[in-house]
């Protein structure tokens, strides 16, 4: 008859007992040699870890091997979140992009539209920072430009993107840039897109300070902060910073120039524009006064 599958073989509980028994011995054993307190037996056991632990490495080697996949796989984890947010970013990039080209071609549009004269006065002569002599007090470096090349004192200063300072003390070869930073510094700003004026203060910190705001309730953190041409300090238009709210509740400035690296300046020739100082004649040019004629006149022809 065919043999049953549910049903062992002979010889298996047999060797199953044997294996047990073997196992239970094995153990017994281990633990009388750990218990006994002698200093042959503690020898026997130092040989005895010394010639097994070791062995054990090729067991060790599959864990070891398991755990490097782990922190791989969450490290491969990481680098694909990156790449998305990178790709993200990347994506609102192309699309600021193409907004700001579709903005600057409607901008030169308009101004062809409207034929708008650029000052040709306004040009720039660009000098090497020579030294910073900036310190807890002051905040100014100084510049390889000066009389020679037709510097003069007030012309503001930019590093290339944002406005950086103004000239103050012009030798005949170099000039004295003073810092917005600076405590000395007073800027007259406009905030954009309110067009609220205020003076930007230095304070010997990296964010100056706002003051004198018309209406501070219509100025936002994040708002575009131009030049002013009030008092005909600077010109009109050059980009300052950006709004932030400071540690101290007060609105200041992050300025656009980068001044950890302040190695080049461009100094901006500018020249006073004409004053208007007769308001009637912008109203309306004056005529010659109508000479009324004399009664004694004698009449024309045809005349009653």
């Amino acid at each position: 008859m065919a043999q049953d599958r549910n049903t062992e073989p002979d010889y298996i509980r047999p060797v199953r007992r044997i294996l047990v028994g073997v196992l239970v011995a094995a153990l017994g054993v281990s633990f009388v040699l750990w218990r006994v307190d002698s200093p042959r037996m503690e020898q026997f056991r130092a040989a005895l870890i010394d010639a097994v632990v070791p062995s054990f490495d090729w067991a060790l080697l599959p864990v070891a091997k398991a755990v490097n996949m782990a922190e791989n796989f969450r490290s491969y984890a990481r680098i694909y979140e990156q790449n998305q947010e990178l790709r993200r970013e990347l994506q609102q990039m192309r699309a600021w992009r193409e907004a700001a080209l579709q903005l600057e071609q409607r901008n030169a549009q308009l101004l062809d539209l409207n034929q708008v004269r650029l000052d040709p006065q306004l040009t720039h002569v660009t000098g090497v920072v020579l030294a910073d002599s900036g310190s807890p007090f002051r905040k100014s470096v100084l510049l390889n430009v000066g009389a020679r090349d037709g510097v003069q004192d007030g012309w503001a200063v930019m590093d290339g993107l944002g406005l950086a300072g103004r000239i103050s003390g012009v030798g005949h070869r170099s000039a004295r840039v003073v810092l917005l930073t600076d405590t000395n510094s007073r800027v007259p700003v406009v905030v954009q897109p309110s067009g609220q004026r205020a003076l930007l203060t230095g304070d010997n910190s990296a964010l100056p300070i706002l003051d004198f705001i018309e209406t501070p309730d219509e100025v936002r953190p994040g708002d575009r902060v131009i030049s002013s041409d009030d008092g005909g300090v600077f010109p009109a238009g050059l980009l300052v910073g950006e709004v932030v709210m400071g540690a101290d509740r007060r609105l200041r400035l992050r300025l656009a120039a980068d001044y950890e690296r302040l190695d080049f300046l461009r100094v901006l020739r500018s020249r006073p524009m004409e004053r208007i100082t007769d308001a009637g004649g912008l109203i309306a040019p004056e005529f010659p006064p109508l000479e009324l004629p004399s009664e004694d006149a004698a009449p024309q022809d045809g005349d009653g």
